[in-house]
């Protein structure tokens, strides 16, 4: 037979609240990627022109119609379609080449917006 315990009712809410902690934990959204700058730190949904701002030029920039995704397709609309009826996505992707010891950030553009900011030794 177990003890009793002298304040029972303390069990429940501590329960709870590592049971809450965990679930949060596990669940939590994922932190997306920034960019620091000397003239500050660029991140997801700055404009073009914010991120020269804070950034200065690019090293290089690429220019490409990204393939269009629609309903529960898998793949990207085939090109017949592609080209006449569906439009493609202008994107444009910015190569800042941050020094010796820092991995090179490339910065994808989407309708004049930063979609994304990844990060790795060679461009892709």
């Amino acid at each position: 037979m177990l003890p009793r315990m002298a304040c029972p009712g303390i069990i429940i809410p501590v329960r709870a609240a590592l049971l809450g902690s965990v679930v949060g934990l596990c669940c939590g959204s994922a932190q997306a990627e920034s960019l620091r700058c000397p003239g500050g730190i660029a991140s997801e949904g700055d404009s073009r022109l914010s991120v020269i701002y804070k950034c200065g030029p690019p090293q290089l920039v690429d220019s490409f119609c990204a393939p269009l995704f629609y309903g529960s397709w898998p793949t990207p609309v085939p090109e017949p379609f592609a080209s006449t009826i569906v439009p493609c996505q202008p994107t444009e992707q910015w190569l800042y080449e941050r020094g010796p010891g820092n991995l090179v950030a490339t910065v994808t553009l989407r309708a004049g917006k930063v979609q994304s900011i990844s990060y790795g030794r060679t461009p892709q």
